[in-house]
């Protein structure tokens, strides 16, 4: 229960510390599609911010912690995941963190919705394959 709260309090400050210092939102299908447009110094931010995510679970386990994920191996399934993922994301103009991290912040309605719509479907699919 502690590990979740500072958790979730460090993904809140570092999103307000994004916000409050550039300015940007911390969404990160939309960090990952601007990684493509890196040529312009103003993105470079988005590089360490996508390394601060691969690394930080390794550091976590380094120093002690333990992560309890059980994943499907199946490829196939994982790669569908992956692609419904981002095609929602993209359909959805942005992605959980962005609309349910900063847009719920933010008291954005169309962040709101789709928080909402993430966690209904979220329930179902956990219905329905739990």
């Amino acid at each position: 229960m502690i590990n979740e709260m500072l958790g979730g309090s460090l993904i809140g400050i570092s999103a307000a510390l994004l916000w409050l210092g550039i300015g940007r939102i911390s969404g990160v299908s939309g960090m990952v599609s601007s990684s493509f447009t890196l040529h312009m110094p103003r993105y470079h931010w988005v590089i360490w911010f996508l390394i601060g995510i691969i690394i930080a679970n390794p550091v976590y386990r380094f120093s002690g912690g333990q992560v309890n994920i059980q994943m499907n191996d199946n490829i196939l399934i994982l790669l569908c995941a992956g692609l419904l993922v981002g095609a929602g994301a993209y359909i959805g103009n942005g992605c959980t963190s962005g609309h349910s991290i900063c847009g719920v912040g933010r008291l954005s309605g169309r962040s709101i919705v789709s928080t909402i719509v993430f966690i209904v479907t979220g329930m179902i699919t956990v219905a329905i394959t739990g």
